[in-house]
């Protein structure tokens, strides 16, 4: 089917992104985050009837245990939404909530819905990488050329350091410059308005009594960029993915925990409840590279995407890339 009519984001927000494990969501479920999200995109539209949504579509990397069976229903039940407002949970690893987006885009464009929601949601906390039970078919292993499917980012990154002959030095300059980017943004609110707040729960044990002690607080801020990094610290860190890579813990990116949801509408649904647009959809591409070296792929979507939309790289501002 062809394009119809354009669809525009109209509420956006997400959480704290928390590191896993150790961090401030290490002990809340994926469904609760998601909950959040989803309540606070539908709170920046007011106006909105609810029954108007047409489908949830959620991305998750690993969906099972705490985040499987289909999230995106369960946190549509959870926050409170109409029975008649479906969910979908979609998986394309990384990409899983920006494919949501695509999908949710796609819905409006081509005229089978006029509002609908896009989210995202991962516990690395609560759910392994690889997931609880992986099991990768043998015949993967029949092919060389099909082998790196089965590597972890990490060793695909070492791929890529390789190939394109990216120093170790290199790799830290950049992930300290990242740190000290993320860290000024941070303190100039650059983030404020899409983050929304949300109150974790602590607890510790009290070893001489037995007791659990719990203490509550609001979490806004990423938890990722450090302000103690330093070029030297990191020059000292032992590389982890391969005897003698370049990737170590400090310069790759962080396992985390988070959420973020976006309220999508078609013009006549913007007219109709009075919302205010924030962004247009333009245009989207996947593109599939080699499984070793799958970092790259940008090098191959940006360009279709760019294509799709009638549009050059010199037109555009602003790039983020995962």
């Amino acid at each position: 089917m062809k394009q119809i009519q354009d669809a525009y984001i109209v509420a956006a927000t997400r959480t704290p992104i928390g590191r896993s494990h150790r961090g401030f969501f290490k002990n809340t479920r994926p469904d609760d985050l998601l909950v959040k999200a989803l309540q606070a995109a539908l709170r920046q539209v007011p106006s909105l009837d609810p029954a108007a949504i047409e489908d949830i579509i959620c991305g998750c990397a690993i969906p099972e245990g705490p985040q499987g069976l289909n999230i995106a229903r369960i946190g549509a039940v959870l926050a409170g939404l109409p029975h008649s407002v479906g969910g979908i949970s979609v998986n394309r690893f990384c990409a899983s909530g920006l494919s949501a987006v695509q999908m949710a885009a796609d819905r409006i464009r081509v005229g089978e819905a006029e509002i609908m929601i896009a989210a995202g949601v991962e516990s690395m906390s609560m759910v392994p990488m690889s997931g609880n039970s992986p099991s990768l078919s043998p015949a993967m292993f029949a092919n060389d050329e099909n082998i790196g499917i089965a590597y972890g980012m990490g060793l695909t990154a070492e791929k890529v350091a390789q190939q394109w002959k990216v120093s170790r030095q290199a790799q830290d300059e950049f992930a300290y410059a990242s740190h000290m980017k993320a860290l000024k943004a941070q303190q100039a609110g650059e983030f404020t308005q899409e983050i929304t707040p949300v109150e974790v729960v602590d607890r510790s044990a009290n070893l001489e009594t037995g007791e659990v002690l719990t203490r509550t607080r609001t979490v806004s801020l990423d938890e990722g960029p450090r302000p103690d990094t330093t070029v030297e610290g990191l020059a000292k860190l032992r590389t982890v993915f391969a005897a003698r890579g370049s990737v170590t813990a400090g310069n790759s990116s962080q396992t985390s925990d988070g959420a973020g949801a976006l309220v999508l509408a078609s013009e006549k649904a913007i007219k109709q409840f009075g919302l205010k647009p924030l962004a247009r959809f333009v245009s989207y591409a996947a593109k599939g590279v080699p499984p070793h070296i799958m970092g790259i792929g940008p090098i191959e979507a940006i360009p279709a995407a760019l294509r799709y939309a009638g549009l050059t790289h010199n037109d555009i501002d602003w790039f983020e890339l995962n």
